[in-house]
């Protein structure tokens, strides 16, 4: 739990470790990187949605895995930095702004991706050993279903009961947290998995599907 506080001085501290994990989780890699290379603009094609998925579409790889690995590590930076500068508990609350930022970002009026990589991001930098709990898991779900929206439902509902055995009960909290606003995000795919409509990895979609999205 976070430690007994005095709120008058401590909430400017709070806020702005907030805000600072919020713009810098907010930073649209996909767009920005699928812009530098002169691709469409990532928001016109597939899902519309930011992350990596989507930019896969672009036919670029190359783009994809590098928005796979920025969108992760602005979740990482976040909780290193104000780990560094202030302490556990702004970076707890650093990682959850970078999360936010990352599903609402402000420069594309609140529309941004689904949060899979910067939720492994922001793990990364609180708990490590459960992001490869979390790897783990979701490499054996999509191995045995091909759903990369399932493993990420079941890896994200698995890394708060992970941390709560472990001894991690600040964290585990804060990832049900996360876990929960994962799940809202992947409400369109959770619907299609029911229906078993869903897209399965190395299935051409149609064009504007909506498929899972980091």
């Amino acid at each position: 739990m976070l430690h007994p506080i005095n709120w008058q001085l401590a909430l400017p501290y709070y806020a702005a470790a907030l805000a600072f994990g919020y713009l810098l989780g907010s930073i649209p890699f996909g767009l920005v990187l699928t812009r530098l290379a002169g691709t469409a603009d990532i928001r016109q094609i597939g899902s519309g949605n930011i992350g990596a998925t989507n930019v896969l579409r672009t036919g670029r790889k190359g783009l994809a895995a590098a928005t796979l690995l920025c969108d992760m590590l602005k979740g990482t930076a976040a909780v290193l930095i104000a780990y560094h500068l202030f302490g556990q508990d702004l970076a707890v609350l650093a990682g959850i702004g970078a999360f936010l930022g990352h599903l609402f970002p402000v420069w594309l009026g609140f529309k941004g991706g689904k949060g899979v990589a910067t939720y492994i991001g922001v793990l990364l930098g609180l708990a490590w050993p459960a992001a490869l709990v979390f790897g783990a898991i979701w490499l054996l779900v999509a191995a045995v279903t091909r759903y990369s929206s399932l493993a990420a439902l079941v890896a994200s509902a698995a890394t708060p009961l992970f941390l709560w055995f472990n001894g991690d009960r600040q964290e585990a909290q804060v990832f049900l947290l996360l876990t929960v606003f994962l799940f809202i995000k992947h409400a369109p795919n959770i619907a299609r998995l029911f229906r078993g409509t869903e897209g399965k990895i190395g299935q051409k979609s149609a064009p504007a599907a909506d498929t899972p999205s980091t």
